[in-house]
Protein backbone atom coordinates (compact mmCIF):
# COMPACT_ATOMS: atom_id res chain seq x y z
CA UNK A 1 0.00 0.00 0.00
CA UNK A 2 2.98 2.26 0.91
CA UNK A 3 4.81 1.87 -2.90
CA UNK A 4 1.40 2.45 -4.03
CA UNK A 5 1.05 5.89 -2.06
CA UNK A 6 4.47 6.92 -3.22
CA UNK A 7 3.82 5.90 -7.16
CA UNK A 8 0.55 8.54 -6.44
CA UNK A 9 3.05 11.11 -4.99
CA UNK A 10 5.48 10.82 -7.88
CA UNK A 11 3.18 10.98 -10.56
CA UNK A 12 2.22 13.87 -8.77
CA UNK A 13 5.35 15.68 -8.39
CA UNK A 14 5.46 15.45 -12.84
CA UNK A 15 3.78 18.57 -13.47
CA UNK A 16 3.42 17.81 -17.02
CA UNK A 17 1.87 13.99 -16.54
CA UNK A 18 -0.10 15.41 -13.63
CA UNK A 19 -1.90 18.54 -16.46
CA UNK A 20 -2.78 15.54 -18.46
CA UNK A 21 -4.14 13.43 -16.24
CA UNK A 22 -6.82 16.03 -15.27
CA UNK A 23 -7.23 17.26 -18.60
CA UNK A 24 -8.16 13.23 -19.58
CA UNK A 25 -10.14 12.80 -16.28
CA UNK A 26 -11.98 15.76 -17.28
CA UNK A 27 -12.70 15.50 -20.73
CA UNK A 28 -13.91 11.93 -19.61
CA UNK A 29 -16.33 13.68 -17.49
CA UNK A 30 -17.74 15.65 -19.81
CA UNK A 31 -18.25 12.83 -22.17
CA UNK A 32 -20.00 11.14 -19.35
CA UNK A 33 -22.74 14.39 -18.97
CA UNK A 34 -23.13 14.01 -22.56
CA UNK A 35 -23.97 10.67 -22.66
CA UNK A 36 -27.08 11.47 -20.10
CA UNK A 37 -28.26 14.53 -22.21
CA UNK A 38 -31.79 13.21 -23.53
CA UNK A 39 -32.41 14.42 -27.32
CA UNK A 40 -34.53 17.70 -27.68
CA UNK A 41 -38.15 16.86 -28.06
CA UNK A 42 -37.94 13.51 -26.45
CA UNK A 43 -39.94 12.23 -23.32
CA UNK A 44 -37.25 10.58 -20.52
CA UNK A 45 -40.07 8.94 -19.19
CA UNK A 46 -41.07 6.96 -22.48
CA UNK A 47 -37.85 5.22 -22.79
CA UNK A 48 -38.84 1.90 -20.99
CA UNK A 49 -39.46 -0.07 -23.92
CA UNK A 50 -36.14 1.22 -25.72
CA UNK A 51 -34.18 0.17 -22.53
CA UNK A 52 -35.71 -3.28 -22.59
CA UNK A 53 -34.67 -3.48 -26.09
CA UNK A 54 -31.09 -3.10 -25.27
CA UNK A 55 -31.19 -4.84 -22.48
CA UNK A 56 -29.08 -7.85 -24.57
CA UNK A 57 -28.25 -9.06 -27.90
CA UNK A 58 -26.24 -7.01 -30.35
CA UNK A 59 -28.18 -3.86 -29.13
CA UNK A 60 -27.23 -4.85 -25.45
CA UNK A 61 -23.53 -5.04 -26.51
CA UNK A 62 -23.78 -1.16 -28.51
CA UNK A 63 -25.22 -0.18 -25.34
CA UNK A 64 -22.34 -1.27 -23.37
CA UNK A 65 -20.14 0.65 -25.61
CA UNK A 66 -22.05 4.16 -25.51
CA UNK A 67 -21.94 3.64 -21.32
CA UNK A 68 -26.02 3.87 -21.89
CA UNK A 69 -26.48 6.18 -24.15
CA UNK A 70 -28.12 4.46 -26.89
CA UNK A 71 -30.75 3.00 -24.23
CA UNK A 72 -31.12 6.87 -22.34
CA UNK A 73 -31.60 7.91 -26.61
CA UNK A 74 -28.81 10.71 -25.90
CA UNK A 75 -27.01 13.57 -28.23
CA UNK A 76 -24.32 10.85 -28.03
CA UNK A 77 -26.50 7.95 -28.56
CA UNK A 78 -24.49 6.38 -31.50
CA UNK A 79 -20.86 6.95 -29.64
CA UNK A 80 -17.87 6.62 -31.07
CA UNK A 81 -18.93 3.73 -33.13
CA UNK A 82 -18.97 5.10 -36.44
CA UNK A 83 -15.70 6.67 -35.97
CA UNK A 84 -15.01 3.33 -35.22
CA UNK A 85 -16.49 1.83 -38.14
CA UNK A 86 -15.04 4.41 -40.47
CA UNK A 87 -11.40 3.07 -38.69
CA UNK A 88 -11.95 -0.51 -40.01
CA UNK A 89 -12.75 0.74 -43.53
CA UNK A 90 -9.79 2.96 -43.98
CA UNK A 91 -7.87 0.09 -42.71
CA UNK A 92 -9.53 -2.57 -45.62
CA UNK A 93 -9.46 -0.03 -48.13
CA UNK A 94 -5.54 0.57 -47.48
CA UNK A 95 -4.82 -3.42 -48.22
CA UNK A 96 -7.39 -2.73 -51.95
CA UNK A 97 -6.51 0.81 -52.80
CA UNK A 98 -2.65 2.13 -53.80
CA UNK A 99 -3.40 5.73 -52.98
CA UNK A 100 -4.37 4.48 -49.05
CA UNK A 101 -1.29 2.26 -48.83
CA UNK A 102 1.12 5.35 -50.05
CA UNK A 103 -0.57 7.45 -47.35
CA UNK A 104 -0.08 4.28 -44.96
CA UNK A 105 3.65 4.74 -45.53
CA UNK A 106 4.58 8.68 -45.87
CA UNK A 107 4.48 8.87 -41.96
CA UNK A 108 3.04 11.79 -40.44
CA UNK A 109 1.75 14.10 -43.50
CA UNK A 110 0.26 10.55 -44.73
CA UNK A 111 -1.46 9.72 -41.01
CA UNK A 112 -2.40 13.46 -41.11
CA UNK A 113 -4.48 12.57 -44.29
CA UNK A 114 -6.11 9.20 -43.67
CA UNK A 115 -7.25 11.19 -40.15
CA UNK A 116 -8.93 13.66 -42.05
CA UNK A 117 -10.59 11.64 -44.33
CA UNK A 118 -11.91 9.24 -41.81
CA UNK A 119 -13.54 12.24 -40.13
CA UNK A 120 -15.09 12.63 -43.04
CA UNK A 121 -16.14 9.26 -43.79
CA UNK A 122 -17.03 9.27 -39.69
CA UNK A 123 -19.56 11.56 -40.48
CA UNK A 124 -21.48 10.51 -43.29
CA UNK A 125 -21.79 6.97 -41.86
CA UNK A 126 -23.44 8.77 -38.48
CA UNK A 127 -25.65 10.53 -40.96
CA UNK A 128 -26.69 7.09 -42.57
CA UNK A 129 -27.28 5.65 -38.89
CA UNK A 130 -28.53 8.23 -37.38
CA UNK A 131 -32.01 7.64 -39.17
CA UNK A 132 -32.23 4.15 -38.56
CA UNK A 133 -31.89 4.93 -34.92
CA UNK A 134 -34.26 7.12 -34.75
CA UNK A 135 -36.25 4.98 -36.83
CA UNK A 136 -35.88 2.42 -34.11
CA UNK A 137 -36.74 4.85 -31.42
CA UNK A 138 -40.11 6.01 -32.36
CA UNK A 139 -41.20 2.06 -32.95
CA UNK A 140 -40.47 2.09 -29.26
CA UNK A 141 -42.77 4.24 -28.40
CA UNK A 142 -41.13 7.34 -27.52
CA UNK A 143 -43.37 10.14 -26.37
CA UNK A 144 -42.47 13.29 -28.46
CA UNK A 145 -43.07 16.91 -27.33
CA UNK A 146 -42.49 18.45 -30.46
CA UNK A 147 -44.02 18.29 -34.51
CA UNK A 148 -42.76 14.73 -35.34
CA UNK A 149 -41.12 16.41 -38.83
CA UNK A 150 -39.15 18.67 -36.58
CA UNK A 151 -38.04 16.08 -34.47
CA UNK A 152 -37.16 13.35 -37.03
CA UNK A 153 -34.47 16.73 -38.56
CA UNK A 154 -33.23 18.05 -35.38
CA UNK A 155 -32.58 14.65 -33.95
CA UNK A 156 -30.49 13.96 -37.29
CA UNK A 157 -28.40 16.84 -36.37
CA UNK A 158 -27.98 16.54 -33.09
CA UNK A 159 -26.59 12.71 -33.52
CA UNK A 160 -24.60 13.53 -36.38
CA UNK A 161 -22.99 16.17 -34.03
CA UNK A 162 -22.71 14.44 -31.22
CA UNK A 163 -20.82 11.68 -32.85
CA UNK A 164 -18.28 14.60 -34.21
CA UNK A 165 -18.29 16.07 -30.80
CA UNK A 166 -17.43 12.56 -29.27
CA UNK A 167 -14.54 12.10 -32.20
CA UNK A 168 -13.02 15.35 -30.92
CA UNK A 169 -13.17 14.48 -27.12
CA UNK A 170 -11.16 11.37 -28.19
CA UNK A 171 -8.91 13.30 -30.23
CA UNK A 172 -8.11 15.81 -27.98
CA UNK A 173 -7.22 12.93 -25.24
CA UNK A 174 -4.90 11.31 -27.26
CA UNK A 175 -3.26 14.73 -28.12
CA UNK A 176 -3.39 16.71 -25.17
CA UNK A 177 -3.80 14.11 -22.37
CA UNK A 178 -2.78 10.39 -21.32
CA UNK A 179 -3.99 7.38 -23.03
CA UNK A 180 -5.48 6.66 -26.74
CA UNK A 181 -8.58 8.75 -26.14
CA UNK A 182 -10.91 6.98 -28.94
CA UNK A 183 -10.26 4.08 -26.68
CA UNK A 184 -10.47 5.29 -23.56
CA UNK A 185 -14.32 6.92 -24.31
CA UNK A 186 -14.99 3.37 -25.39
CA UNK A 187 -13.83 1.89 -21.99
CA UNK A 188 -15.34 4.29 -19.88
CA UNK A 189 -18.74 3.89 -21.22
CA UNK A 190 -18.28 0.10 -20.72
CA UNK A 191 -16.80 0.60 -17.28
CA UNK A 192 -20.00 2.93 -16.80
CA UNK A 193 -22.25 0.07 -16.69
CA UNK A 194 -20.35 -1.70 -14.00
CA UNK A 195 -21.46 -0.77 -10.95
CA UNK A 196 -25.18 -1.02 -11.56
CA UNK A 197 -24.62 -4.42 -13.47
CA UNK A 198 -22.49 -6.02 -10.31
CA UNK A 199 -25.39 -4.66 -7.55
CA UNK A 200 -28.20 -5.90 -9.97
CA UNK A 201 -26.38 -9.40 -9.74
CA UNK A 202 -25.72 -9.02 -5.73
CA UNK A 203 -29.22 -8.34 -5.64
CA UNK A 204 -30.48 -11.25 -7.43
CA UNK A 205 -27.84 -13.68 -5.58
CA UNK A 206 -28.38 -13.01 -1.93
CA UNK A 207 -32.17 -13.43 -2.66
CA UNK A 208 -34.74 -15.97 -1.41
CA UNK A 209 -34.02 -17.38 -5.00
CA UNK A 210 -30.25 -16.86 -5.75
CA UNK A 211 -27.36 -18.79 -4.82
CA UNK A 212 -26.55 -16.62 -1.89
CA UNK A 213 -23.47 -15.37 -0.96
CA UNK A 214 -21.20 -18.20 -1.51
CA UNK A 215 -22.02 -18.32 -5.43
CA UNK A 216 -21.74 -14.82 -5.69
CA UNK A 217 -18.06 -14.18 -4.04
CA UNK A 218 -17.62 -17.63 -6.51
CA UNK A 219 -18.87 -15.53 -9.84
CA UNK A 220 -16.07 -12.87 -8.61
CA UNK A 221 -13.14 -15.11 -8.04
CA UNK A 222 -14.25 -16.44 -11.60
CA UNK A 223 -14.31 -12.85 -12.78
CA UNK A 224 -10.92 -12.24 -11.26
CA UNK A 225 -9.42 -15.32 -12.85
CA UNK A 226 -10.82 -14.16 -16.34
CA UNK A 227 -9.40 -10.30 -15.97
CA UNK A 228 -6.05 -12.37 -15.62
CA UNK A 229 -6.08 -14.91 -18.05
CA UNK A 230 -7.11 -11.76 -20.67
CA UNK A 231 -3.85 -9.56 -19.03
CA UNK A 232 -1.89 -12.36 -19.64
CA UNK A 233 -3.20 -12.76 -23.51
CA UNK A 234 -3.02 -9.41 -24.07
CA UNK A 235 0.90 -9.25 -23.24
CA UNK A 236 1.98 -12.48 -24.67
CA UNK A 237 4.56 -13.01 -27.32
CA UNK A 238 6.99 -15.22 -28.99
CA UNK A 239 10.18 -13.49 -29.05
CA UNK A 240 12.18 -14.12 -32.11
CA UNK A 241 15.85 -14.05 -31.48
CA UNK A 242 17.88 -11.02 -33.70
CA UNK A 243 21.47 -10.34 -34.67
CA UNK A 244 22.78 -7.08 -35.94
CA UNK A 245 25.86 -6.63 -38.38
CA UNK A 246 29.11 -5.58 -36.48
CA UNK A 247 30.95 -1.91 -37.83
CA UNK A 248 33.82 0.03 -37.41
CA UNK A 249 33.53 3.01 -35.19
CA UNK A 250 36.65 4.89 -34.10
CA UNK A 251 38.64 1.39 -34.65
CA UNK A 252 36.95 -0.51 -32.64
CA UNK A 253 34.39 -2.90 -33.93
CA UNK A 254 31.06 -2.73 -32.24
CA UNK A 255 27.27 -4.01 -32.67
CA UNK A 256 24.71 -1.39 -33.65
CA UNK A 257 23.28 -0.06 -30.55
CA UNK A 258 19.54 -1.62 -30.27
CA UNK A 259 16.79 -1.27 -27.69
CA UNK A 260 15.87 -4.85 -27.41
CA UNK A 261 17.97 -8.01 -29.15
CA UNK A 262 14.34 -9.79 -30.63
CA UNK A 263 11.17 -9.28 -32.20
CA UNK A 264 8.18 -9.68 -30.36
CA UNK A 265 5.26 -11.66 -32.21
CA UNK A 266 2.04 -10.86 -30.09
CA UNK A 267 -0.19 -13.85 -29.79
CA UNK A 268 -3.19 -11.83 -30.55
CA UNK A 269 -2.30 -9.30 -33.25
CA UNK A 270 -5.36 -9.09 -34.05
CA UNK A 271 -6.90 -7.38 -30.96
CA UNK A 272 -10.75 -7.12 -30.39
CA UNK A 273 -11.22 -6.93 -34.36
CA UNK A 274 -11.89 -10.64 -35.08
CA UNK A 275 -14.69 -10.60 -32.42
CA UNK A 276 -16.13 -7.33 -33.72
CA UNK A 277 -16.47 -8.85 -37.69
CA UNK A 278 -17.91 -11.97 -36.28
CA UNK A 279 -20.49 -10.61 -34.24
CA UNK A 280 -21.67 -7.94 -37.16
CA UNK A 281 -21.68 -11.30 -39.46
CA UNK A 282 -23.22 -13.44 -37.18
CA UNK A 283 -26.51 -10.29 -36.88
CA UNK A 284 -26.46 -9.69 -41.12
CA UNK A 285 -29.10 -12.77 -41.43
CA UNK A 286 -31.36 -11.71 -38.64
CA UNK A 287 -31.42 -8.02 -39.88
CA UNK A 288 -31.82 -9.15 -43.92
CA UNK A 289 -35.00 -11.44 -43.05
CA UNK A 290 -36.69 -8.73 -40.44
CA UNK A 291 -36.68 -6.42 -43.40
CA UNK A 292 -37.28 -8.55 -46.27
CA UNK A 293 -40.67 -10.09 -43.89
CA UNK A 294 -39.52 -13.85 -44.98
CA UNK A 295 -40.99 -16.98 -43.46
CA UNK A 296 -40.79 -20.31 -43.43
CA UNK A 297 -39.15 -23.39 -41.93
CA UNK A 298 -35.92 -22.04 -43.40
CA UNK A 299 -36.17 -18.45 -41.92
CA UNK A 300 -37.19 -20.36 -38.20
CA UNK A 301 -33.88 -22.41 -38.84
CA UNK A 302 -31.93 -18.94 -39.27
CA UNK A 303 -33.13 -17.37 -36.28
CA UNK A 304 -32.78 -20.71 -33.71
CA UNK A 305 -29.18 -20.48 -34.79
CA UNK A 306 -28.57 -16.76 -34.76
CA UNK A 307 -31.10 -15.14 -32.97
CA UNK A 308 -30.35 -17.26 -29.46
CA UNK A 309 -26.54 -16.20 -28.46
CA UNK A 310 -26.46 -18.43 -25.66
CA UNK A 311 -27.39 -21.43 -28.07
CA UNK A 312 -24.62 -23.56 -28.91
CA UNK A 313 -25.10 -23.46 -32.97
CA UNK A 314 -24.69 -19.60 -32.22
CA UNK A 315 -21.68 -20.23 -30.26
CA UNK A 316 -19.52 -22.87 -32.50
CA UNK A 317 -20.19 -20.78 -35.44
CA UNK A 318 -19.50 -17.53 -33.72
CA UNK A 319 -15.90 -19.17 -32.35
CA UNK A 320 -15.21 -20.57 -36.10
CA UNK A 321 -16.09 -17.35 -37.70
CA UNK A 322 -13.05 -15.56 -35.02
CA UNK A 323 -10.70 -17.97 -35.70
CA UNK A 324 -11.13 -17.26 -39.39
CA UNK A 325 -11.06 -13.40 -39.13
CA UNK A 326 -7.96 -13.54 -36.62
CA UNK A 327 -5.71 -15.07 -39.22
CA UNK A 328 -7.54 -12.99 -41.79
CA UNK A 329 -6.97 -9.43 -39.63
CA UNK A 330 -3.31 -10.52 -38.27
CA UNK A 331 -2.64 -11.04 -42.10
CA UNK A 332 -3.55 -7.52 -42.31
CA UNK A 333 -1.91 -6.29 -39.07
CA UNK A 334 1.55 -7.62 -39.61
CA UNK A 335 3.08 -7.40 -42.42
CA UNK A 336 6.40 -9.82 -42.72
CA UNK A 337 7.62 -8.62 -45.89
CA UNK A 338 8.39 -5.18 -44.70
CA UNK A 339 9.48 -6.52 -40.89
CA UNK A 340 11.91 -8.39 -42.96
CA UNK A 341 12.95 -5.39 -45.33
CA UNK A 342 13.53 -3.29 -42.32
CA UNK A 343 15.81 -5.79 -40.57
CA UNK A 344 17.86 -5.94 -43.50
CA UNK A 345 18.43 -2.15 -43.71
CA UNK A 346 19.32 -2.05 -40.41
CA UNK A 347 21.50 -4.99 -40.46
CA UNK A 348 19.61 -7.18 -38.20
CA UNK A 349 18.71 -10.75 -39.12
CA UNK A 350 17.36 -13.94 -37.44
CA UNK A 351 20.19 -16.11 -36.63
CA UNK A 352 20.47 -18.99 -38.91
CA UNK A 353 18.05 -17.38 -41.48
CA UNK A 354 19.11 -15.51 -44.29
CA UNK A 355 17.87 -11.90 -44.70
CA UNK A 356 15.16 -10.67 -46.84
CA UNK A 357 11.98 -13.14 -47.91
CA UNK A 358 13.74 -16.49 -46.09
CA UNK A 359 13.28 -14.28 -43.06
CA UNK A 360 9.76 -13.17 -44.47
CA UNK A 361 8.95 -16.76 -44.78
CA UNK A 362 10.82 -18.31 -41.39
CA UNK A 363 8.78 -14.78 -39.33
CA UNK A 364 5.13 -15.83 -41.36
CA UNK A 365 5.35 -19.50 -40.52
CA UNK A 366 5.99 -18.39 -36.47
CA UNK A 367 3.30 -16.02 -36.60
CA UNK A 368 1.14 -18.94 -38.31
CA UNK A 369 1.74 -21.09 -35.25
CA UNK A 370 1.16 -18.97 -32.82
CA UNK A 371 -2.28 -17.71 -34.24
CA UNK A 372 -3.39 -20.84 -33.89
CA UNK A 373 -3.73 -21.09 -30.15
CA UNK A 374 -4.25 -17.28 -29.78
CA UNK A 375 -7.38 -17.09 -32.04
CA UNK A 376 -8.86 -20.64 -29.89
CA UNK A 377 -8.34 -18.71 -26.57
CA UNK A 378 -9.75 -15.40 -28.16
CA UNK A 379 -13.10 -17.23 -29.57
CA UNK A 380 -13.37 -19.33 -25.99
CA UNK A 381 -13.16 -15.80 -24.24
CA UNK A 382 -15.67 -14.74 -26.78
CA UNK A 383 -17.78 -16.97 -26.04
CA UNK A 384 -17.82 -16.96 -22.28
CA UNK A 385 -20.65 -14.30 -21.90
CA UNK A 386 -22.75 -16.99 -23.06
CA UNK A 387 -21.73 -19.20 -20.86
CA UNK A 388 -22.17 -17.26 -18.41
CA UNK A 389 -25.54 -16.15 -19.47
CA UNK A 390 -26.54 -20.11 -19.34
CA UNK A 391 -25.44 -20.68 -16.22
CA UNK A 392 -27.88 -18.18 -14.72
CA UNK A 393 -25.88 -14.79 -14.49
CA UNK A 394 -27.56 -11.45 -15.11
CA UNK A 395 -27.18 -10.91 -18.99
CA UNK A 396 -25.51 -7.01 -18.15
CA UNK A 397 -23.19 -8.66 -15.47
CA UNK A 398 -22.40 -11.69 -17.63
CA UNK A 399 -20.79 -8.93 -20.42
CA UNK A 400 -17.83 -8.36 -18.25
CA UNK A 401 -16.71 -12.19 -18.15
CA UNK A 402 -15.17 -12.18 -21.44
CA UNK A 403 -16.12 -10.61 -25.07
CA UNK A 404 -15.26 -6.96 -26.11
CA UNK A 405 -15.88 -5.57 -23.16
CA UNK A 406 -12.92 -7.57 -21.03
CA UNK A 407 -10.72 -7.48 -23.74
CA UNK A 408 -11.36 -3.68 -24.68
CA UNK A 409 -11.24 -2.65 -21.02
CA UNK A 410 -7.97 -4.45 -20.44
CA UNK A 411 -6.42 -3.72 -23.22
CA UNK A 412 -6.89 0.42 -22.81
CA UNK A 413 -6.09 -0.11 -19.14
CA UNK A 414 -2.73 -1.71 -20.00
CA UNK A 415 -1.66 0.79 -22.79
CA UNK A 416 -2.58 3.87 -20.24
CA UNK A 417 -0.72 2.71 -17.81
CA UNK A 418 2.62 1.95 -20.15
CA UNK A 419 2.34 5.66 -21.09
CA UNK A 420 2.46 6.69 -17.51
CA UNK A 421 5.17 4.43 -16.81
CA UNK A 422 7.19 5.70 -19.11
CA UNK A 423 7.16 9.05 -17.60
CA UNK A 424 7.51 7.90 -14.36
CA UNK A 425 10.86 6.12 -15.89
CA UNK A 426 12.43 9.31 -17.56
CA UNK A 427 12.54 11.04 -14.34
CA UNK A 428 13.95 8.35 -12.99
CA UNK A 429 11.56 7.33 -10.76
CA UNK A 430 10.19 3.54 -10.01
CA UNK A 431 7.80 2.11 -12.43
CA UNK A 432 4.25 0.93 -11.30
CA UNK A 433 5.14 -2.90 -11.31
CA UNK A 434 7.85 -3.64 -8.74
CA UNK A 435 9.42 -6.20 -11.87
CA UNK A 436 9.15 -6.71 -15.09
CA UNK A 437 7.47 -3.61 -17.33
CA UNK A 438 4.16 -3.39 -18.33
CA UNK A 439 3.31 -3.96 -21.95
CA UNK A 440 0.64 -2.34 -23.17
CA UNK A 441 -1.52 -2.33 -26.66
CA UNK A 442 -2.61 0.04 -29.23
CA UNK A 443 -6.67 -0.51 -28.73
CA UNK A 444 -8.04 0.68 -31.09
CA UNK A 445 -6.50 0.61 -33.30
CA UNK A 446 -8.08 -1.44 -30.03
CA UNK A 447 -9.56 -1.30 -32.46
Amino acid sequence: MKRFIDTLKNIWRIEELKDKILLTLGLLLIYRVGSNVVLPGVDPDSLTMLQNQTSEGLLGILNAFTGGAFANASVLALGIMPYISASIIIQLLGMAIPSIQKMQKEGESGRKKLNQITRYLTILIAAAQAPGYIANLMSQQAQLTMDPGAFWFIAWIVLITGTVFAMWLGERITDKGIGNGISLLIMVGILARLPQSFFQELTTQISAAGGGWVLFILEIAALYLVTMLAIGFAQAVRKVPLQYAKRAAGGRVTSQPMARQYLPLKVNAAGVMPIIFAQAIMFIPITFLQYSGADGESVSWVVTIFGNIQGIWYNIVFGLLIILFTYFYTAIQVNTNNIADDLKRSGGFVPGVKPGKPTADYIDSILSKITLPGSILLAALAVLPAVAMVIGMNAQWSYFYGGTSLLITVGVVLDTLQQIESYLLARHYDGLMKSGRISGRSTVSAL
